[in-house]
């Protein structure tokens, strides 16, 4: 009999279980419920800006990607925009059946890097799909 997988709650980082190899092919994408924090080169490989709008001040762009719906949060200090989710806190890139992500291979670098990097590095918050 395969061994059961406790089911982690988000906001409960001491229930996420130790990341492993395999892990997200039958997952719900709770970390795709949580804020994605992204830099201009994210940014940029998503489409969102162009490369000629790196030199742009980052609050212009900031301001633009807000008013278009795509941001939720802009820090000017350290230039970093957290992108917007859907209503339900899903990221507006999963798919909602599939749970999969609709730009995996342009995602940001901090989806490529979970779970080594986030709240609990090397743990994810994994729940089963239904």
């Amino acid at each position: 009999m395969a061994k059961q997988i406790p089911i982690a709650d988000l906001s409960r980082t001491s229930t996420w279980v130790k990341y492993r190899k395999g892990l997200c092919n039958d997952c719900y994408g709770t970390c795709c419920t949580m804020p994605v924090e992204v830099r201009i080169d994210d940014l940029i490989r998503m489409g969102l800006v162009d490369e000629f709008e790196r030199e742009e001040p980052a609050k212009k762009i900031a301001k633009r990607l807000d008013k278009a719906g795509l941001i939720e949060h802009f820090n000017f200090k350290n230039e970093i925009y957290t992108l917007q989710r859907k209503s339900n806190g899903d990221c507006q890139y999963l798919h909602p059946s599939t749970r999969l992500c609709t730009i995996y291979d342009k995602r940001p670098n901090t989806c490529r890097n979970h779970p080594q990097v986030g709240p609990r590095p090397g743990y994810c918050a994994y729940r089963p799909r239904s």
